[in-house]
C-alpha cells in the first residue's frame, strides 16, 4: 500500500483508501475528539498531545477538508439543525427555537430535514455543503448507539436527543426516562389502575420511545402495579393517525383501560380521537396524558396534560455551546479539551384531559 498525493492510499487493487479520524485516533492513543482539536488549533490541547496526533496524520496520510476548516475559521455565520422531520410539532417548535437564539449570537440556521432516512443523516454529517458551515446541530434518528463514529467529525458538532450516548461530542439530553416516570405517575396518583402506553418500539432500548416506555415501566412497578402487555401498544411512528391506529386496536382488543401514557403529543391526540369517537369521555371514562407539550395540546378538546422536556433549554444549551466551539472556547466549564454532557430538566403541565389530584 502507498501513499497518494492527496494523503489516502491505494492498496493492491488500485483502491484508494480515505483515512479516518479513528484511524488516527487510534495510532496516536488519544481520542476521536483530541484528534479533531488537534485538526482545528484549539489552544487547550497540549504540546505533546498535538505532536502525537500530527505525526499520526502525517504517518497515515490523513487530509483535513482544508476549505471547509479556512471558512470556518473566518466564521461564515451559518450553521445547520440536522433533523428527522419538520411535520412533528416538536422538531418545527425546536427549529424555532434554535432559529431564535441563534439569531441572538449573530448566526443563521438552516433547517435540513432527513426524512426519516440513515443515509439522509449520514449525508447531513459528512456532505459537501458542511463547507459553508461553522458547525452543525444534529437530532438523529435513524442512526443509533453502533453508529457513534459517523459522529467522528473535523467540525464543531453539538449532538442533541438520546439515539446516540458518547463522549466524543458535546451532547444536549433530555428527560425521557424521568419525564415519562412522571407522568404514569401523575395517572396513578388521580386513580387510574389499567394504564396504556401508545407508541412503543419493540425491542429499542437506547431512544426516545425505549426510554419513554422504561420510565413508564419504573413508575407502575413503584407504585405497586402490575406491567399487562395487552395495554402496550407499538407504534412505528408518532404521527396523529399512528394513535388513532394505536388506540382503536386496543379498544377492539376488549382490554380495560382507564389511562393512556402517550409517547408524544400527537400520538395523544390520535388516542383521544379514538376514544371519544367510542362514546368514551375524557377523562371521566379515560384520562390521556402526552408528552412534549406542544404548541397545539393546550388547544385540543379537551386541553391535553403533557410533560413539557424544556426546549426552550435544549436550544440555548445547544446554540451557545455550538458557538464557543466555533470560537475556540471551552463551554460550560469543560476540562482540558473534553466534552459536555447536560440533561435538560422535563414539568409536567396538567391540563383538563386528566383528573387533577386531590
Amino acid at each position: 500500500m502507498k501513499a497518494t498525493r492527496n494523503g489516502g492510499k491505494v492498496g493492491k487493487t488500485g483502491e484508494q483508501h480515505v483515512v479516518t479520524m479513528r484511524e488516527v485516533a487510534a495510532s496516536a492513543g488519544v481520542s476521536i475528539k483530541t484528534v479533531s482539536n488537534v485538526v482545528n488549533d484549539y489552544q487547550f490541547v497540549s504540546d505533546t498531545t498535538r505532536k502525537k496526533v500530527n505525526k499520526a496524520i502525517d504517518e497515515l496520510g490523513y487530509v483535513v477538508n482544508v476549505s471547509a476548516r479556512n471558512l470556518r475559521r473566518g466564521q461564515t455565520g451559518v450553521i445547520s439543525l440536522i433533523i428527522p422531520d419538520l411535520q412533528l410539532p416538536y422538531f418545527a417548535q425546536l427549529s424555532s427555537l434554535v432559529i431564535g437564539e441563534a439569531k441572538k449570537l449573530g448566526l443563521q440556521v438552516i433547517v435540513e430535514p432527513t426524512l426519516y432516512s440513515r443515509e439522509g443523516e449520514i449525508e447531513a454529517l459528512h456532505g459537501r455543503r458542511l463547507s459553508m458551515l461553522d458547525g452543525v446541530i444534529f437530532s438523529p434518528l435513524e442512526l443509533g448507539q453502533d453508529d457513534a463514529e459517523q459522529l467522528a467529525v473535523d467540525y464543531p458538532l453539538v449532538l442533541i436527543g438520546e439515539r446516540i450516548f458518547t463522549d466524543s461530542v458535546d451532547h444536549i439530553a433530555t428527560e425521557n426516562v424521568e419525564g415519562a416516570k412522571r407522568a404514569t405517575s401523575y395517572l396513578i396518583q388521580t386513580g387510574c389502575r389499567r394504564i396504556a402506553v401508545l407508541g412503543v418500539h419493540p425491542g429499542e432500548k437506547v431512544g426516545s420511545a425505549g426510554l419513554r416506555f422504561q420510565g413508564y415501566k419504573e413508575a407502575l412497578e413503584e407504585n405497586g402495579i402490575d406491567f399487562d402487555e395487552r395495554l402496550v401498544a407499538p407504534a412505528g411512528m408518532w404521527h396523529r393517525v399512528d394513535g388513532v391506529d394505536a388506540m382503536n386496536h386496543m379498544l377492539d382488543s376488549g382490554v380495560k383501560l382507564d389511562g393512556v401514557v402517550a409517547l408524544n403529543d400527537m400520538l395523544a391526540s390520535g388516542a383521544m380521537h379514538a376514544i371519544q369517537m367510542r362514546g368514551l369521555r375524557i377523562p371521566d371514562d379515560v384520562s390521556v396524558i402526552g408528552f412534549d407539550n406542544s404548541d397545539d395540546s393546550q388547544y385540543l378538546s379537551p386541553p391535553l396534560t403533557s410533560i413539557a422536556p424544556g426546549l426552550e433549554a435544549v436550544a440555548r444549551l445547544s446554540v451557545r455551546v455550538l458557538k464557543n466551539r466555533i470560537d475556540g472556547i471551552s463551554p460550560l466549564g469543560a476540562v482540558d479539551g473534553g466534552t459536555i454532557f447536560r440533561k435538560v430538566s422535563s414539568t409536567l403541565v396538567v391540563r383538563d384531559s386528566t383528573h387533577r389530584k386531590a
